[in-house]
C-alpha cells in the first residue's frame, strides 16, 4: 500500500517553524536533496560549483524576504543538512535549469519537466453544495511520493495555511485561513531564462501568506521569474483566475461556466500573440488533458461535487499519457508519474491527498485546525 504524506505541524518564528519541519522528516529531506543535487552531479557540477550556483538563488530569495532564508536555515539545522542544499530544494527548477545553461547541455524534446499537471476550480455556481473547489494532479517523479509532506504552518504575523510540498521546501499548492488557494503547472517559452527572477516555490509561499486576494494576485502577476509557470487562484468568496506567466508578463484567464481547467499549454491568445509555446515537445499530451477534465466536469451536470472533481482527475483516457499516469519510465530513464491528487476544500480548511492516485485510490484529509485522518477508498 503507498504510503500516506506525513504530516508537518510548524509553528513559531520562521527559523523555529524551520527547525521543526526539518527535524520532524530528516529522512525525507535528504531524499529531495539526493534527487535534485544528484542531477546536479549528473550535469558535472563539483562542490565549488555547486555553491556558487546555489548562492546567485540565495541572493534572490533574500531579497524577495529574509525570512524565507531564516527559515531554510532552520530547516537545514533539524535535518542536519547544509543550507545550500535547502536554497537548492526551493529553487530546485531554476537552479538546474541554470546548470544547463552553464554546461551548454539542451534539454532534450522527449525528456519530461517540472511541474506537469492538470488543475482545475469550480465555482460555487457549479459546485453542489454552493463551496468552492480548488485541485489538480501533480505529474513528475514518481520518485518524489517519497519526499512529499503535508506542511501546516501556524503563524502569528498572518493566516497559518496548510501545503503539500517536498519535504525541505517552503511551498508548492495550498490554502490559508483566509481562503486563498494556489496551484500550479508548468509552462515553458523562448522567454525563459533570459533575465533572473525569484523562484517559484517562493511565490507560491508568498501568496499563501496573504490576508486578501487583491496582494496574492500581485505577487502572483508582478513578481519577476527566471521562467514561464502557470499559477491558478481561489478564493473562498467565490472567484477563481488563472495567470498564465512569461518571466517578464502574466496573462489573466477568467472562468468559464464556473470552471478554470488547465494543464501545461498556452491558452491566452493575447500570449500567443506575444510568445512561442516551446513546451509542446515536453507535453504533447497537454492539448486533451485540460479538455478531458472539463469535458468530465460538464458531463457530471450543474452541480458538481468533489467525487466528480476526484473522478475527473483520476481519468485514464490514452493512458500512460493521461490525466492520471502511472509511474513509467520516460525517454530519458527517469521514473515519471502522477505523483499526488490534492484536492482542497477551502470553506471547511480541509485538503485531501491521495500518493500515486493511478496505484492508490486512498485520501488522507488533512485539517488547517484538526489531525489528518484517513478516508475510504475512491470508488474505481
Amino acid at each position: 500500500m503507498t504510503q500516506p504524506c506525513p504530516f508537518v505541524d510548524v509553528s513559531g518564528s520562521p527559523y523555529e517553524r524551520g527547525v521543526q519541519h526539518g527535524a520532524a522528516v530528516p529522512a525525507r529531506v535528504k531524499r529531495s536533496i539526493e534527487l535534485y543535487g544528484g542531477q546536479l552531479g549528473e550535469l558535472g557540477y563539483g562542490a565549488a560549483e555547486k555553491s556558487e550556483l546555489i548562492a546567485e538563488f540565495a541572493g534572490e530569495i533574500a531579497a524577495f524576504g529574509a525570512h524565507y532564508i531564516e527559515e531554510m536555515r532552520g530547516i537545514a539545522d533539524g535535518a542536519g543538512v547544509a543550507l545550500e542544499d535547502i536554497i537548492m530544494v526551493n529553487a530546485r527548477t531554476e537552479v538546474i535549469a541554470k546548470a544547463r545553461l552553464v554546461k551548454n547541455r539542451q534539454v532534450e524534446a522527449t525528456e519530461e519537466l517540472d511541474d506537469g499537471c492538470t488543475g482545475a476550480i469550480i465555482l460555487p455556481e457549479r459546485s453542489a453544495n454552493g463551496a468552492l473547489l480548488h485541485g489538480q494532479n501533480w505529474d513528475w517523479k514518481a520518485e518524489c511520493a517519497e519526499t512529499a509532506i503535508v506542511l501546516r504552518v501556524r503563524r502569528e504575523d498572518g493566516p497559518d495555511f496548510l501545503t503539500f510540498v517536498e519535504a525541505g521546501g517552503l511551498a508548492r499548492c495550498g490554502m490559508n485561513a483566509a481562503g486563498i488557494s494556489i496551484t500550479a503547472n508548468y509552462l515553458e517559452s523562448e522567454r525563459d531564462f533570459t533575465q533572473p527572477g525569484v523562484p517559484l516555490a517562493l511565490i507560491r509561499r508568498k501568496v499563501l501568506e496573504q490576508e486578501h486576494l487583491a496582494y496574492a494576485i500581485k505577487a502572483v502577476a508582478t513578481t519577476p521569474k527566471a521562467c514561464s509557470n502557470n499559477m491558478m487562484l481561489s478564493t473562498v468568496k467565490g472567484f477563481g483566475i488563472d495567470y498564465e506567466c512569461a518571466p517578464d508578463e502574466a496573462f489573466a484567464l477568467y472562468p468559464s461556466d464556473g470552471l478554470i481547467v488547465h494543464a501545461n499549454h498556452w491558452v491566452s491568445p493575447v500570449a500567443l500573440g506575444k510568445l512561442r509555446d516551446t513546451g509542446t515537445p515536453r507535453v504533447p499530451e497537454s492539448v486533451y488533458r485540460d479538455w478531458r477534465v472539463r469535458k468530465l466536469l460538464d458531463a457530471a451536470g450543474p452541480a458538481l461535487t468533489v467525487d466528480d472533481l476526484k473522478s475527473a482527475f483520476f481519468d485514464d483516457f490514452l493512458t500512460p499519457h493521461s490525466v492520471c499516469r502511472p509511474p513509467r519510465p520516460n525517454d530519458t530513464g527517469n521514473l515519471s508519474a502522477t505523483v499526488a491528487m490534492v484536492i482542497m476544500q477551502p470553506a471547511e480548511g480541509i485538503m485531501e491527498v491521495c500518493p500515486l492516485p493511478a496505484l492508490n485510490r486512498v485520501f488522507t484529509r488533512y485539517s488547517l485546525t484538526g489531525e489528518p485522518q484517513t478516508l475510504a477508498q475512491a470508488a474505481e
